[in-house]
């Protein structure tokens, strides 16, 4: 009889793994941390509405579980996501805790953040919301990306990012482009090297800004020439 001991050494894993995530606080952090920038405990805690002691034990158990990395600067603590995996793994989650219609906003504040947020925003390190899904698609009918077998650029795509003078700098196990399912669109948008490297461009060229302190991008005049000229897109 076949011996499979995959079970058993996978499932208190998992089991572990998945209590990391089952803390409302956590949670909290841990979507706020989807920005892909370094956050101090208190920032954190302000955000998560909960005392700087319980923000710090909660982080100290994402840091020790593998979700966070942690540094150090002066007397200050900083932590961010691990790595672009751990980023998917949150955002994958959220997309399927929110299958339905999104809970009514309590506050015209929280309306008007809900509405940047699915407007446009950063994933961790790529664009998401409807200016990710506007610009994946647009991608796709111009045939610069695939979607019919996974996502994947074309030799045009490569082109494409080549005469923007946008570097795909391959690191890790990362996949020069992949699918990300996007929690308010139901869509995936351009996610991996290939995403990273557009949002990174977008942001530093002026295309995009940052909304605030949160996760929201707005495209700017600049923004919407570039995405014009270079993709067809006018309704951003």
């Amino acid at each position: 009889m076949p011996q499979d001991v995959t079970p058993i050494t996978t499932a208190p894993a998992l089991a572990s793994l998945a209590g990391l995530f089952a803390d409302e606080t956590r949670a909290a952090c841990l979507l706020a941390l989807l920005d892909g920038r370094a956050w101090t405990a208190g920032e954190l805690a302000r955000h998560a509405g909960v005392a700087a002691s319980t923000a710090s034990e909660h982080l100290g158990k994402l840091v020790a579980g593998g979700l966070l990395a942690e540094e150090r600067q002066g007397r200050h603590r900083y932590v961010r996501l691990a790595d672009a995996g751990i980023a998917q793994l949150v955002e994958d989650l959220a997309a399927h805790a929110a299958p339905g219609a999104p809970a009514r906003p309590r506050t015209l504040r929280q309306s008007s953040a809900g509405s940047a947020m699915a407007r446009g925003r950063t994933c961790y390190d790529h664009l998401a919301g409807r200016l990710g899904i506007t610009v994946t698609g647009a991608m796709t009918e111009r045939g610069l990306l695939r979607q019919d077998t996974g996502f994947a650029l074309t030799d045009d795509g490569l082109a494409w990012f080549g005469d923007l003078g946008i570097e795909l700098v391959r690191a890790g196990r990362r996949p020069p482009a992949r699918g990300c399912l996007d929690w308010t669109e139901r869509k995936p948008h351009l996610a991996g090297v290939a995403g990273a490297a557009l949002c990174r461009h977008a942001l530093d060229a002026g295309w995009c800004a940052r909304i605030g302190s949160q996760r929201a991008v707005k495209v700017t005049p600049a923004g919407a020439r570039a995405f014009a000229a270079h993709l067809g897109v006018t309704d951003l």
